[in-house]
């Protein structure tokens, strides 16, 4: 077969699929494969009038179809999947050929098999691909990992094929080895916090103004005209005023409430937690997910004793502006945690990602692309190096004209005893980051009393003990 194809798509499901199209649509000749070749017939069959497509049988034939060096996009399942289409193609491939994972893979299995793959003198590039399938078709947002030598033969195809937001590409080589999937995950986990706050604010428009679903849709509709325009918030006005076609009912009202998750959310967590960043939003976010799945328990807790205080709204008006001005300075916390996060992945892992780009890439195509991601951007490119994203002047601002409405929010949902993890957790985030003094002093106490874990002063400087089984005498350590 001759080498003709500048890139190759392995795993033609819907992402698999649409990704090959995009790189077609965009005048690219496409070297396509799938386990069952059913999959690739069909591909071609159906969508072969998009572009140039090289359909192949078996790896051996798709392999050299290819172009040198070869570029090889995976696109399937995560994990041991993935390592056996990787298996399969290796001994295939030359010293210089590239191999991309475009699936939601962790990030530590991309930073080993970039290692095993480099001994082999091959690319492989781990990337965050966001948009669903839509954006993979349309135009994603991209998040390449890997060398830099693999980027510019990758960049200027990833570009092209990616969203684009005021002429610049949702696309940037984020960093070495896992940094492109870490990105991704950290992504993932922002997205968990987003929907979790925007179905927060679902419900307590619900409760506080008994409007129906369609109606908050309206609201959310308005709300999609101003700071919060999103994807999320866009779909979620299209979501609450569609109706279940079988009952007539709000669609809303007829799907079992219990979510599910695919694992990013639960990584970004852990890995918060390995690295020591308090990711609160996106923490209760996830558990909210985990908990709303958690049917025994969920049916134990029904006759539990709530003692509420009804929640008298006076002034519609005033309290949907209370909603939603809670609903933004929670978004931005969830937003400032995962940046923060990404900073010290970076400087643990030696990626030097840089989060303003970060912001940039994730304006178009993904699934979290709002309007303030521009202010977000321009806040990073003020302070590279800004350690705190709600400390920046813009969000300062922002946060503090909201503040009154999200506590009002907050302590109402408390006492009507309407559950506002999300909301809760990020007030009190914010309360704890801007302290000037925590109750940490006494957690240390305690664990030198039990532990003799030591503790410093604030007076001078050294590490102490005091023997408090003892005399309670103070001693350096």
């Amino acid at each position: 077969m001759s080498a003709r194809a500048q890139i190759g798509v392995t795993g033609l499901a819907v992402m698999g699929r649409n990704l090959a199209r995009n790189f077609a649509r965009n005048g690219f000749t496409v070297a396509v494969h799938n386990r069952s070749y059913a999959r690739t017939e069909s591909l071609v069959a159906e969508h072969g009038d998009e572009g140039d497509f090289v359909p192949s049988e078996s790896v051996a034939d798709f392999v050299a179809s290819l172009e040198r060096p070869r570029k090889v996009v995976v696109m399937v399942k995560a994990g041991a999947p993935t390592d056996a289409v990787i298996d399969e193609l290796v001994p295939l491939l030359e010293e210089g050929d590239i191999v991309l994972d475009a699936g939601n893979a962790h990030f530590p299995d991309t930073i080993r098999r970039e290692k095993a793959l480099a001994a082999k003198g091959l690319h492989f590039v781990g990337t965050g691909v966001s948009g669903g399938e839509e954006g993979a078709l349309n135009g994603p947002s991209i998040m390449p990992g890997g060398t830099a030598e693999s980027y510019e033969s990758l960049g200027p195809i990833l570009e092209k094929i990616s969203a684009h937001v005021d002429g610049v590409p949702c696309c940037t080589h984020v960093g070495p080895d896992g940094a492109g999937h870490f990105v991704k995950m950290v992504h993932n986990g922002i997205e968990y916090a987003d929907m979790q706050l925007i179905a927060e604010a679902y419900d307590l428009l619900r409760h506080g103004l008994g409007a129906s679903a369609s109606e908050i849709g309206d609201i959310f509709a308005e709300w999609n005209t101003g700071d919060l325009e999103s994807f999320l918030v866009e779909i979620t006005a299209d979501v609450l005023r569609h109706q279940d076609a079988a009952t007539g009912q709000a669609f809303v009202d007829i799907v079992l409430d219990q979510a599910e998750q695919k694992g990013t959310g639960r990584w970004t967590v852990q890995n918060g937690l390995d690295l020591g960043v308090p990711i609160t939003g996106i923490a209760e976010a996830t558990f909210a997910r985990s908990l709303s799945g958690s049917v025994p328990q969920r049916e134990a807790a029904a006759a539990l004793p709530a003692h509420t205080a009804g929640w008298e709204v006076k002034d519609r008006e005033a309290f949907v502006e209370d909603v939603r001005q809670a609903l933004y300075a929670s978004k931005v916390v969830a937003y400032s945690q995962g940046f923060d996060q990404i900073a010290a992945a970076s400087a643990e892992y030696g990626w030097d990602v840089d989060r303003g780009a970060m912001a940039r890439i994730w304006r178009g195509g993904c699934i979290i692309r709002a309007r303030f991601l521009d202010r977000i951007t321009e806040a990073y490119e003020r302070d590279a190096n800004l350690p705190l994203l709600i400390a920046d002047e813009y969000f300062a601002d922002a946060v503090s004209a909201g503040l009154a409405s999200w506590r009002r929010i907050v302590a109402g949902a408390a006492q009507a005893g309407i559950p506002t993890p999300a909301f809760s957790s990020s007030l009190a985030y914010y309360d704890a980051v801007r302290a000037p003094r925590l109750p940490a002093a006494l957690v240390q106490a305690q664990r030198d009393f039990f532990g003799a874990h030591t503790y410093r002063r604030t007076d001078r400087d050294g590490t102490f003990h005091t023997d408090w089984s003892g005399d309670r005498t103070e001693a350096e350590a």
